[in-house]
């Protein structure tokens, strides 16, 4: 894939505060996607659900789905919307470059923002950050401190260790899948743009791996998801 990635470089005029533009664009792209679909599928609500109102709700059902599997709804409810947020987000975000990528000049501007590692890792600390807020929030400071001693007080730097690879974890995983599928598109892109004989040999593969990466795409914003609602259950169940 030869392209590059367009930078803002020294950025408010300090040296080290660069922007990739293209991540800025599709971030953008990607939020304003969301909130079109949640206007979209809220407008003229009516009790027999249908079209977008029925998607959504079906979504919703299955976010439900995902909460009350890792604890108890009369506490997971209030993590509805930070669930169906993320599903649909990193859903749209995913499917982003596998739809298109858009080289101009050998830079890189449309792609799926979640193939940046900066991304991936900064909803991962999101996560992570949420979680402490709503365990300390539920359950009091001084409870929520004890949990860090639990079972064993000795126990407690690899607990603090435990949340650093969480993140990192969390928000890797995502990366890596979404930026090798993007890799492997460009290539075969690369190759479909070579000539004839290239289109036809790649045009197949192509088609198989967009295909592919939809289910990998659908399948990575499901276990981000669920993986939050793990920690979140973690952190303000009283049996953890």
């Amino acid at each position: 894939m030869d392209h590059e990635n367009p930078y803002a470089l020294d950025v408010f005029g300090i040296p080290w505060l660069d922007f990739n533009l293209s991540t800025v664009l599709m971030v953008t792209i990607a939020s304003i996607i969301v909130f079109i679909l949640g206007v979209a599928s809220s407008r003229s609500l009516q009790q027999k659900p249908r079209g977008m109102q029925n998607f959504m709700e079906w979504i919703i059902d299955f976010v439900k789905g995902i909460i009350g599997s890792t604890m108890d709804w009369r506490t997971g409810k209030l993590f509805l919307p930070l669930g169906l947020t993320l599903l649909t987000y990193i859903f749209i975000s995913n499917m982003l470059g596998v739809v298109t990528m858009v080289v101009v000049d050998h830079t890189l501007w449309w792609k799926s923002p979640t193939s940046d590692a900066g991304i991936t890792l900064t909803l991962a600390t999101l996560v992570v950050v949420l979680s402490h807020y709503y365990g300390i929030k539920l359950k009091g400071l001084n409870e929520y401190g004890k949990d860090f001693l639990r079972p064993m007080p000795f126990l407690f730097p690899l607990k603090i260790i435990e949340e650093f690879a969480n993140t990192l974890t969390l928000g890797l995983r995502l990366f890596g899948n979404i930026y090798a599928g993007e890799i492997l598109l460009g290539l075969l892109a690369s190759l479909m743009a070579s000539g004839v004989g290239g289109f036809l040999g790649g045009a197949i593969p192509m088609l198989a791996w967009q295909g592919f990466s939809t289910f990998v795409g659908a399948i990575q914003a499901f276990i981000f998801t669920m993986l939050t609602m793990v920690y979140m259950s973690h952190k303000v169940s009283e049996d953890h």
